[in-house]
């Protein structure tokens, strides 16, 4: 029985699965939105979340942690001195889940796009100020 089971398997085997969510996982560091199936997307959004919390504390330990899970240390660079900055007043909710409206073409499987919540456009970029009427 698969009662209290957590998590998805995906159609995959554990090895298999594991290297997927962090390829996955790297490349959402990297790229810092990308587009999947919903049931990776969901699966997906439990792992970063949990990788910008330990970020959020920017110690040896943290960044080791960090390591394991990405394996590339320009991934954890980015992790910890732009991604994590972004959200150190905010408690949770870190990525979100977009669905497609359009299934996949060849094999009709649901698509999402994660994302990070805050987006470093909206950041770098200030509101332009109003123009004042003479």
């Amino acid at each position: 029985m698969r009662h209290r089971k957590s998590g998805r398997k995906l159609g995959r085997a554990w090895d298999h699965r594991k290297a997927m969510m962090k390829n996955m996982v790297r490349s959402l560091i990297e790229h810092e939105r990308i587009k999947t199936t919903e049931a990776k997307a969901k699966e997906l959004q439990i792992l970063a979340d949990k990788l910008v919390t330990v970020s959020k504390t920017d110690t040896l330990h943290a960044r080791r942690q960090a390591y394991v899970l990405l394996g590339s240390h320009h991934s954890v660079q980015k992790l910890f001195q732009e991604i994590a900055p972004r959200f150190k007043d905010i408690s949770g909710g870190y990525t979100r889940v977009v669905k497609f409206s359009l299934p996949r073409p060849g094999d009709g499987a649901p698509m999402a796009l994660i994302e990070f919540s805050v987006d470093s456009i909206t950041e770098n970029n200030p509101e332009k100020p109003e123009k004042s009427e003479e």
